[in-house]
């Protein structure tokens, strides 16, 4: 299997899973953008976007989980030469999938006021975050829904039919939040706020559209409800929850930082969501490398290739370590034209270049832990990357968060503690792989 992990191979899924994979945060970064810079409210319009994107990405990513384990399910059994025995667990997967999202929803959406208020926006702010929120919201189980699909193409060792479906949704984003925000005279009166949650939403639309064709028509994968508990149902619900537990982690790490930047003022929340969208898009850029390691990992492990296995691990994150390299070199020499990009308020970019430089030089860090999840996500080691990331939060980030707290660091203190999380998300993940999988290989 030495061709499998070749340059050329490892590139032709990674570079698929980036572009796909830096889809979401560019849709939430366009929304960023072009709502910072709607005339008169943009800075309260700005600072809504980061509240409530931080909020949906917690529950899109607490549930979007189900995406890596079916890919190291269905990957696992490729690689094992079994892979007609689970072509009827994806319909199983999926509708659980939308089930559990639509239960959320209903219990989320009469308390999202509430909701807001402990995220600290008030006034403008919080009107805003309500009138972006009730829209965009729907769009919740679309996301899900083609979340899992990508998984089964993820599976299939296939990153190229979700970079299409992707690069369709961003372009559609994109030129419906030019419309819809800043409106067409004579024709289409501007929407503002709420027009970048409408372009969101019809996006999604698309895309959980075109995905379900794709589906049926480039894959034998079934959406038949054949059997009512497929064997494989446990492990996928076992590995989820683990996945579920992990992402709240994540999340409370993300929210505690929202909720800090947010008590400090109105720019300093916009600029941190300013950072945060970078961060997202550094994050899902690097992380194509992770999904290139999730997609040959689950195939390995099933064929019990163990010293492919490391070898493949050793490239990936090398190459991820570089690709973190590239952009970080590159946003320390363009860090006002970044700023630029999403809000013309000049105390913002002020908070935010003061910063910024926590968020890039902790970059090649991030990607050994991006790297090593996509890696141990495929090999299906959920349990332990549950460990990783509820140590880090409550062992790591929150005591630093306090600390910083303490000493006023503000927005310093807020990123130093998401370094921290980072850094040992990075470190628990190598040790593992060297103390477990380097002596099988031998």
């Amino acid at each position: 299997m030495s061709t499998l992990i070749s340059f050329r191979n490892i590139n032709k899924l990674a570079i698929p899973a980036i572009i796909s994979g830096i889809a979401e945060p560019i849709l939430s970064a366009t929304d960023t953008a072009i709502v910072g810079n709607i005339p008169v409210t943009g800075t309260e319009s700005l600072a809504a976007v980061g509240i409530v994107g931080s909020f949906l990405s917690m529950l899109i990513w607490v549930l979007a989980q189900t995406r890596a384990v079916i890919s190291a399910i269905i990957s696992q059994y490729l690689g094992a030469g079994r892979l007609d025995e689970v072509k009827t667990l994806p319909a199983q997967a999926i509708l659980f999938n939308i089930g559990l999202s639509i239960a959320i929803l209903i219990a989320t959406v009469p308390f999202i006021k509430e909701i807001f208020v402990l995220l600290k926006a008030e006034g403008q702010v919080l009107d805003y975050c309500i009138s972006y929120y009730e829209i965009r919201v729907w769009g919740f189980p679309l996301s899900l829904f083609v979340f899992a699909i990508f998984g089964i193409f993820r599976g299939l060792q296939n990153t190229f039919w979700p970079m299409i479906i992707a690069l369709i949704g961003v372009v559609a984003n994109v030129g419906l939040d030019f419309i819809l925000v800043y409106g067409i005279e004579n024709f289409i009166d501007p929407m503002n706020l709420e027009g970048a949650a409408w372009a969101s939403l019809i996006s999604q639309i698309l895309m959980a559209v075109l995905s379900l064709i794709l589906l049926l028509k480039k894959t034998d994968v079934s959406l038949k409800l054949e059997k009512l508990w497929h064997p494989e149902m446990k492990r996928f619900l076992v590995m989820s929850g683990n996945l579920f537990i992990r992402s709240l982690a994540l999340n409370i790490t993300l929210i505690m930082a929202v909720r800090e930047a947010t008590s400090l003022g109105t720019n300093y929340i916009a600029a941190h969501s300013i950072a945060i969208q970078l961060w997202l898009f550094f994050a899902f850029f690097i992380d194509g490398y992770g999904g290139a390691g999730n997609i040959l990992g689950g195939r390995l492990l099933g064929a019990k290739d163990y010293t492919t296995l490391v070898k493949m691990a050793k490239k990936v994150t090398i190459y991820g370590v570089i690709v973190a390299c590239i952009l970080g070199g590159t946003a320390l020499l363009l860090p006002e034209k970044l700023g630029l990009i999403f809000s013309k308020d000049q105390e913002v970019l002020t908070i935010f270049l003061d910063f910024f430089y926590i968020v890039v030089i902790m970059l090649p860090i991030n990607a050994l832990a991006f790297v090593g999840d996509g890696i141990f996500k495929g090999m299906g080691e959920t349990g332990f990357l549950r460990n990783v990331l509820l140590g880090s939060t409550f062992l790591g980030f929150i005591p630093a968060l306090l600390i910083s707290k303490y000493l006023d660091m503000q927005l310093h203190g807020v990123w130093i503690a998401i370094s921290v999380w980072m850094f040992i998300r990075g470190i628990a993940l190598a040790i593992k792989f060297k103390r477990k999988y380097v002596p099988l290989s031998s």
